[in-house]
Parts: C-alpha cells; structure tokens; sequence
C-alpha cells in the first residue's frame, strides 16, 4: 500500500510541476499570448483537472488501507472525470487544427484563429464537456444498482458502474458511450487527416534542422493522442471474455494518468518551435 501511495504521488507532483510550469509561463510571458499557448493553458488545466479528480482519493485509500467512497462523491467523481477528459480531447483536436492552420495555411491564420475565434473555440470545447459529463452522470446514477457495491477499478468509472445495475435500461448508457466512441473516432480521424498535410508540409521544408525541430514538436503530440484514444477504446468497447480486473486497472491509467503527465513535460518541451518557425 505504502509502494502504490509513493508512485501516485511521484505521478501527481510530476503532473503538477509539468502542467504547473507551463501554466505560469503563458500566464507570465506576454511573448506567448498566441493561439497555440492560449489552447495550451487550457489542456494544462484540463490535465490538472483529470489527475486532481482520481489520484488524490486513490492515494487516500491506499495510505489509510481503505477502499470506501460515498455515493456522492463517487457520482461527483465521474462527474468531473468525464468533463476533464472530454474537454481533454476537444483541446487536443482544437489544437491540432491550430497546428495544420499554422502551417499548412499560414496566410489565413490570422482569420480564421484570430483571438475571438479562439476564445469560442475554448469555450464550446468546456461547455460541451461540461454538457456532456452532466448526461452520463445523470443517466448512469439513475440506474437501480443491485450487484454489490464493490468496484473493480482505483476510481468510479462507467463500465464498472454499469457492471452493478440489474436493470435493462443500462441500454441508454451503452447507446450515450457509442455515441461517444463515434465522437472521438471523428476527432481521432480529423488528427491523423490534419498531420498527414502538416507532415506533407513539413518535409517541403529545405532546412533539416527545421524539419526536425517541426516533427520532434508534433510526434509528441500525435503520440499522446494516439495513446489516450486507443486505451480508451479498448477499456470501453474490449469483449467481456477478456476482461479482468488488472487488465481494467492498467487500461485506466493508461488513458487517464499517464496521457497527462506524459503531456504536459512533452508539450512544454517542444511547443516553442513551431510558434517561432511559423508564426
């Protein structure tokens, strides 16, 4: 228990200080009041979020050998998971437009991510995570649940919530997380179209030092985003004869720990080249 409480915490203060540095850098450097870096502070935010939400009440438990949470707090808890995440992926696709915009369209970034644009596009992308995690706590909590009470998993999830209800209206929920699973194919989709022309972009470039200041900032990017889908799709849509509880344990953390604690060191670290190349 003690080993499980030193590695959440080494997880959380390394989130904190990566997503902490690069909070208090845009909102101190007027130099870096673009698009790119105003998109950044949110997905800083939404990252502290979605670690804040899960890590702090795993370390409890595992401090004090307990595994107890309240119904409220277990429902406030996917709550705010969900809107985190969900604002996670809408910051991510944003982001990626911003990037092929910047590059791929350099005369027209001015209009099309002027600052009102982009002070839309943050706020559609929280209010509809916002929207969005008030619909499936809503329906998921109204579910009868009469399975036990017990959770296969280090904080309250969907799927494992759903495991407890007896009743057939579950269907509701399963038809809210296809639709969801449609959703981020979209956006997942979108991400891989626009690399594949920033990527073309890219390698027109004549500098080699150029180009692999562009790809050492978008692979990071594309990696991160490629991990949080995938492990998120499999955790949701992976056949039940497969499942288990560690398997459930490791995809959780593969989609949300680490994807925010992997992105913030990353992107604070590369982010700078292609706002100086192209901009």
């Amino acid at each position: 228990q003690l080993l499980h409480f030193c590695l959440l915490l080494g997880i959380s203060l390394a989130a904190l200080l990566g997503n902490g540095l690069i909070i208090s850098a845009v909102a101190c450097g007027h130099h870096l009041h673009t698009p790119m870096f105003f998109f950044l502070l949110n997905l800083a935010l939404s990252d502290l979020g979605s670690i804040c939400t899960t890590v702090p009440k795993a370390m409890h438990n595992s401090l004090w050998d307990t595994r107890n949470i309240s119904y409220s707090g277990c429902a406030a808890q996917l709550f705010f998971f969900m809107f985190f995440i969900s604002a996670e992926l809408s910051l991510l696709t944003i982001m990626c437009y911003d990037r092929y915009v910047s590059i791929c369209k350099p005369l027209h970034y001015g209009t099309l991510l002027g600052s009102r644009a982009c002070a839309h596009m943050a706020a559609a992308a929280w209010a509809s995570a916002f929207l969005y995690s008030l619909l499936h706590t809503a329906n998921t909590f109204s579910l009868p649940l009469c399975h036990g009470n017990a959770l296969d998993q280090f904080f309250c999830e969907i799927p494992q919530i759903l495991k407890l209800s007896c009743s057939k209206s579950y269907l509701r929920e399963l038809g809210l997380l296809a639709l969801s699973v449609c959703v981020a194919s979209s956006c997942f989709v979108f991400i891989v179209f626009s690399y594949v022309q920033i990527f073309r972009a890219v390698l027109r470039i004549p500098s080699e030092q150029g180009r692999h200041k562009a790809f050492s900032t978008c692979l990071p990017h594309l990696a991160v985003v490629s991990l949080f889908l995938s492990t998120g799709f499999f955790a949701y849509l992976k056949p039940p004869s497969i499942s288990s509880p560690s398997l459930d344990l490791a995809l959780s953390v593969l989609y949300s720990v680490v994807p925010p604690e992997s992105k913030g060191l990353d992107e604070e670290n590369g982010q700078g080249v292609v706002g100086t190349k192209y901009y």
